[in-house]
């Protein structure tokens, strides 16, 4: 069996900070990393999708996590086809429209040199490509696939979809052919079912090398409400013992498995994922 990595998708999320979780003393931005990695072994870096994380940052990551620890990066939002404001670009590049491929191609080496520290100090664990819901199945979509993996080359890289058809069941199979010819990991998810956003509950493995599934919560307003809105939920003890054998079958063709929540109202993340981490002990 693959090694369990389980942690939340965010360590700074102002609810998270404002829930009273980080203790006194520690709620600085060095203090609550340290506080965070030494509960858990692995985190998204959500922030990277809202701005392009720097090499600053990265190295200062490496430096006060220990060296097991793995961060997922989440692509910033240019880079997997949501609106981008102009500025959550760096200042030097606002100037430029947002479909100037000369500036689309400096993002990209911009972020990738954001993530040479955490490779160079073994601490990548992924960048994940989660693509909008209107980023339906055909043949564009696979040539952006393809596209983004010519990128990517250099990088470990998961891709979640948010349009269901995708893993459709007469089209699965297909999907993960697709991401296994890209050597990319399959996000599997937890959402509400029984919403025309709900994805389907499936538990792909398109890698022999990393498998990750990402907790969303159970929401009736997946999809169509708020942040706060689409991702409220407290996971039950009973909710998470039911995913234990899917997630066991998952980590038996990985060498590692990556568990992450997103339910980030207060501390409802980071419960959820201790809760997970002490149902997997006691089993």
């Amino acid at each position: 069996m693959g090694e369990w990595l389980i942690g939340t998708c965010s360590w700074t999320d102002k609810a998270l900070v404002a829930s009273g979780w980080y203790p006194p003393g520690r709620r600085d931005p060095e203090g609550r990393l340290r506080h965070y990695a030494e509960r858990f072994p692995v985190v998204e870096v959500d922030a990277g999708y809202y701005a392009l994380p720097s090499v600053r940052n990265s190295l200062l990551w490496s430096e006060r996590t220990p060296p097991s620890f793995r961060f997922d990066v989440k692509a910033f939002s240019l880079l997997t086809g949501h609106p981008t404001r102009t500025s959550a670009l760096p200042a030097d590049l606002r100037g430029h429209a947002l479909d100037d491929p000369e500036l689309l191609d400096e993002v990209w080496h911009r972020f990738g040199a954001a993530l040479r520290p955490l490779q160079e100090s073994g601490r990548l664990g992924a960048v994940l490509f989660q693509f909008p819901p209107w980023f339906g199945p055909g043949a564009q979509a696979e040539t952006v696939l393809h596209t983004t993996r010519k990128r990517m080359y250099q990088w470990p890289m998961a891709v979640e979809f948010r349009h269901p058809d995708w893993w459709r069941e007469d089209r699965r199979e297909r999907t993960a052919a697709l991401l296994r010819d890209l050597d990319a990991t399959a996000v599997a998810v937890d959402t509400v079912q029984g919403l025309p956003a709900s994805m389907p509950a499936v538990t792909p493995v398109t890698s022999s090398t990393l498998a990750m599934v990402r907790f969303h919560g159970r929401s009736a307003a997946w999809g169509t409400g708020s942040k706060e809105d689409r991702f409220r939920h407290t996971y039950t003890r009973e909710e998470l013992a039911a995913w234990l054998p899917s997630l066991r079958r998952m980590a038996d063709r990985a060498e590692q498995l990556h568990v992450l929540f997103n339910n980030c109202c207060g501390d409802a993340a980071v419960r959820a994922a201790e809760t997970l981490s002490d149902l997997l002990e006691d089993s």
